[in-house]
């Protein structure tokens, strides 16, 4: 099931990922912290890698995803307009997987 998908903006390459308040309800409870980690699974080549998601600060709060994010954006070398769908399986417990779709410019 797709928590979200999304086409990178600059700012999602060069700071962290942000996306829909909504696409909380998919990932672990933050049970009171101001963030979590949790590991996903690259789709690709099945690494894992912890992300860390908490709330940018200022006028609109927004979920964004900071720690971990950077090394992969590097490792994958997304560029803006390059598409992430971040999903989760629940076979035998949640997990959650990243696939990376490249834009064709």
């Amino acid at each position: 099931m797709a928590i979200f998908r999304k086409v990178l903006t600059s700012t999602d390459v060069e700071r962290r990922l942000s996306f829909p308040e909504q696409s909380l309800a998919d990932l672990p409870p933050f049970e009171g912290s101001p963030a979590i980690d949790f590991p996903v699974m690259d789709d690709e080549d099945g690494s894992v890698w912890t992300f860390c998601c908490t709330f940018r600060a200022g006028v609109f709060p927004r979920p964004v995803i900071v720690k971990g994010w950077s090394q992969f954006v590097r490792s994958k070398e997304l560029k803006s307009g390059d598409m992430v769908v971040l999903y989760k399986e629940e076979d035998s417990g949640a997990r959650y997987k990243i696939k990376v779709k490249k834009s064709s410019n």
